[in-house]
């Protein structure tokens, strides 16, 4: 995956210093370095009835470009000059609150930054004995939350329906997959080359899997579907569901939480319109579609969903596989990677210190 540091107009401190990478401009189509800004400041201290955090891990997902453009969506845009949002693994360094312990490891809001002061709202603390922290920001978080609702409450799979879920081996699709084998479905991946494919197969179980770069997908798709497709998780758009489409049953079910491969879209699709079609299939095959956006579901649905995963993840029926790139200053080329599909698995940052010059 492509990496590099944002550039920086303030020289390196002697000592340590809390980096933010924050939004130098908006970009059009790709997000690039340009568009980036680090800052070092002073770390800040903790009044009563705070607390000091700092950052280990940082998750990048694909909602953080929707967060670049001035527009706002289901969130509030990134400010020029705002810090860049994320969710992220964070310990407890300085403690004047009652309800938190030096060394305490929670999931925070932290953003594209070394340290946070925090007065302990919004926080979700972690069980001292989890021993593989960063699931916390995939399976047993966000995407597999995401995964969950989608997939349980919106898709309702019944045994021996067909599932097929676009961005496979992303920390989505591949909850997606593996929930739904575990309920009794035929689920079939879409991916991004043959690698992914091999993932989706060997290591999440997917029955089948094919590549959306293949130029055969619709006929591919079609073969590993014979049955057609009664659940079509969809988090991509573009070719994957392209393909999709024809083959929806009667009363087929698609959970829509993302439509990645338009992100970076400035202009619609040139050719031909596929709105009409799109109508017509969903009116004659009865296809029920639901847009959601997971952050609606946690107060209701967490819980439950936290208590399924856990025992799958801890008994192996739900495997994660993460893809960790070392150093914050990496997080802007890796968030264009992100964008472009090059990561395999759950994409983290392992914030590391920087080095102090001198």
């Amino acid at each position: 995956m492509p990496d590099a540091a944002a550039g920086s107009d303030t020289p390196p401190e002697t000592g340590p210093v809390n980096r933010r990478l924050v939004l130098a401009e908006r970009p059009v189509g790709k997000p690039g370095l340009q568009h980036f800004r680090v800052e070092r400041l002073p770390i800040p201290a903790p009044a009563p009835g705070e607390i000091l955090l700092k950052t280990e891990y940082l998750s990048l997902d694909p909602y953080m470009r929707g967060r670049m453009n001035a527009n706002a969506g289901y969130a509030e845009p990134v400010a020029i000059d705002g810090l860049m949002v994320g969710q992220t693994i964070s310990r407890v360094t300085v403690s004047q609150h009652p309800d938190f312990a030096v060394g305490d490891r929670v999931v925070a809001d932290a953003g594209w930054q070394d340290w946070l002061l925090s007065d302990g709202r919004g926080l979700r603390k972690l069980d001292p004995s989890m021993t593989q922290p960063t699931l916390a920001l995939s399976a047993l978080g966000m995407p597999g939350l995401t995964a969950y609702v989608g997939l349980l409450d919106i898709g309702q799979p019944k045994p021996g329906e067909t599932v097929v879920v676009a961005a496979a081996t992303g920390p989505v699709g591949s909850a997606v997959g593996q929930i739904a084998k575990l309920k009794g479905c035929r689920v079939v991946g879409i991916a991004g080359g043959d690698e992914k494919c091999q993932m989706a197969v060997e290591q999440f179980g997917f029955d089948a899997c094919v590549s959306h770069h293949d130029d055969e997908l619709p006929r591919l798709l079609a073969e590993a579907c014979p049955d057609g497709i009664d659940i079509y998780f969809e988090n991509t758009g573009g070719a994957a569901f392209e393909a999709a489409l024809p083959l929806f049953n009667d009363h087929a079910r698609m959970p829509l939480c993302g439509q990645v491969a338009w992100a970076n879209a400035t202009s619609l699709p040139a050719g031909y319109d596929l709105t009409p079609r799109v109508m017509r299939v969903f009116l004659h095959r009865r296809v029920r579609l639901q847009g959601f956006i997971v952050t609606d579901h946690f107060d209701s649905r967490f819980d439950a969903f936290l208590a399924d995963m856990s025992g799958w993840v801890a008994e192996g029926r739900v495997k994660v596989v993460e893809d960790i790139i070392d150093g914050l200053e990496h997080a802007p080329g890796a968030l264009s990677g992100l964008l472009s599909g090059y990561n395999l698995g759950k994409l983290l940052i392992r914030v590391e210190d920087e080095t102090p010059a001198g």
